[in-house]
């Protein structure tokens, strides 16, 4: 079979290249590791596909913390509003909800796979369930890929074989393997969006499994007194630390925790200033004269998070609301406004829900995703050195990246 181009990686870049390229007129092959397409894909957003965010394309680049100039004109050529009309063309009805994030409307990821690997199909593009072990190069250009079970040959390669989060779903590291065959470099390999685990990490056990829907984190670098991150939104308490958006979003903010030291700061209830707040308290208290403080807080706060909040305070549980100092309930303030985690570390790269670092972009042309390095070899999605916050904003890069490729090529 005569081939215009291999792709190598069946997940969302990959398999939309290949969709693209076919729907031009190009002979594509998809060589996919696993055993199937897709599987990184199904489970995104705890299954329910954060396909994109339904955002202009200025505000995906506001929401890439690294290298998002790069993105400028895969982004004007394939925005979110693209992205939705493709997939809702597929026949995969989409719906926004908080933040802008777009899902189906079945809220099934399954239905995003099956629609590009039916749209796939329908194209013509040739799907080989093989191993790529290494690129064919000759004279300086690509021509082809040698996979187990044999030789695929074509002008054009596209690496589209996402980073090294969730390897169980494919995402091994084979990206940076080719990559460095042709002589680029791949940055340094971390996680990005990804749990924290806190010294403090049996308290947060205790409260294991509590969501917070209406509070701010912050973060903060040790030495610096403005945060770098700050947001309202949800998070959520594990046996090991925290997590949930607001952790996974923070989290692409953080460098090495190695050589740095970072700490988080929970305001849980941000709609309040503290003067409002020791107002609220003071109601509380006005009911509960004579029970003990432990018992007086089940107006305020969920209950997992009331013996977290006792302990904080310094004020002995069993003492009577009534004899309640003024700087004892100031101090309670502080700590609803300001709950505090030592971040140790992140969770492995595997647990991550993408990698930072990977190829990098100054070896890409922005405009195509052609190698500056070896004619005909292209890189798309999560193997590039650029990732975003949660939101959609990451699979967003994978189609644009992916369309800049395909057009160009065709």
């Amino acid at each position: 079979m005569s081939l215009d181009c291999v792709v190598i990686g069946g997940g969302a870049a990959g398999l939309f290249c290949a969709v693209k390229l076919a729907q031009r007129g190009k002979k594509a092959a998809v060589i996919e590791h696993m055993d199937s397409c897709g599987r990184k894909l199904a489970i995104t957003g705890k299954g329910r596909c954060n396909v994109t965010n339904n955002c202009d394309a200025l505000t995906v680049m506001n929401n890439i913390p690294r290298n998002p100039k790069f993105m400028f004109s895969a982004l004007q050529g394939f925005a979110p509003a693209d992205t939705m009309s493709f997939f809702e063309g597929l026949g995969v009805p989409l719906k926004t909800e908080r933040g802008g994030r777009v899902f189906p409307c079945s809220d099934s990821a399954r239905d995003i796979v099956r629609a590009l690997v039916k749209a796939a199909e329908d194209a013509g593009v040739k799907i080989v369930y093989d191993r790529a072990e290494k690129l064919i190069i000759r004279s300086g250009a690509v021509n082809g890929v040698k996979c187990t079970g044999g030789e695929y040959h074509a002008p054009n390669v596209v690496v589209a074989t996402g980073g090294r989060s969730y390897p169980k779903t494919g995402s091994t590291g084979d990206g940076y393997r080719f990559a460095q065959q042709t002589g680029h470099t791949v940055t340094a390999i971390t996680a990005s969006l990804c749990p924290m685990v806190t010294r403090e990490h049996e308290e947060c056990a205790d409260a294991m499994g509590l969501s917070l829907k209406n509070c701010t984190l912050s973060l903060y670098e040790q030495g610096k007194k403005k945060p770098l991150f700050s947001e309202l939104g949800e998070m959520l308490f594990t046996h090991f630390g925290l997590s949930g958006p607001l952790v996974l979003s923070a989290s692409a903010h953080m460098g090495d925790t190695n050589k740095k030291r970072y700490t988080v700061k929970i305001d849980l209830k941000p709609a309040l200033s503290e003067k409002q707040l020791d107002e609220r308290i003071l109601r509380d208290f006005s009911g509960f004269e004579n029970r003990e403080f432990q018992n007086s807080l089940v107006k305020l706060l969920p209950a997992k998070l009331i013996p977290i909040i006792v302990k904080r305070s310094g004020i002995a549980g069993d003492k009577r609301v009534n004899q309640i100092t003024k700087s004892e309930r100031l101090e309670l303030v502080r700590c609803l406004k300001a709950l505090e985690y030592n971040i140790l570390s992140l969770r492995p790269v595997d647990e991550a829900i993408i990698t930072r670092g990977g190829v990098r972009v100054s070896e890409i042309d922005p405009g195509t995703m052609a190698s500056k390095l070896c004619r005909g070899l292209y890189f798309i999605g999560e193997v590039l050195d650029v990732d975003a916050y949660t939101g959609g904003f990451n699979l967003q890069i994978a189609f644009s990246t992916a369309n800049s490729c395909a057009v160009h090529m065709a």
